[in-house]
């Protein structure tokens, strides 16, 4: 697949920049991605929201997944693990890896928040989605 850019991810993925997702690193090895900690994103006592660091992961798996996949296929994730290790009070870093590519990849995300703290890790499968021929 062609290299992507962050004005690529938004023009595919909208939820990605309405999330607040910023980009870092966009390579077939690996996906760096960004959430800035903002009050509007979190939960009880102030850290950010599960949904929010799962949005992030999932962004991040989708756009590595799509660099690992057959061109033309859009990624679809059909399997997604979730494990909150601590609460993320700052701005936290997605990490997203292939650790299988294939006609399931599976993808592992860690998130990181600013003081280098591992706050989840997720493992997620995606399917290559290939557009129907007419």
């Amino acid at each position: 697949m062609p290299a992507l850019a962050a004005e690529d991810v938004y023009a595919l993925a909208p939820y990605a920049k309405t999330l607040g997702v910023a980009f870092d690193e966009i390579t077939a090895a690996g996906v760096r991605a960004t959430l800035a900690h903002d009050h509007s994103l979190s939960t009880v006592g102030g850290g950010l929201h599960g949904g929010a660091l799962m949005g992030l992961a999932d962004v991040s798996a989708a756009v590595c997944a799509a660099l690992n996949g057959p061109v033309g296929a859009a990624p679809a994730t059909v399997e997604s693990t979730t494990h909150f290790l601590r609460p993320a009070h700052t701005s936290v870093v997605a990490t997203a890896r292939p650790l299988r590519v294939g006609r399931n990849t599976v993808i592992e995300v860690d998130v990181h928040d600013a003081d280098g703290e591992l706050c989840a890790r997720v493992t997620q499968v995606v399917t290559a989605v290939r557009p129907k021929t007419s």
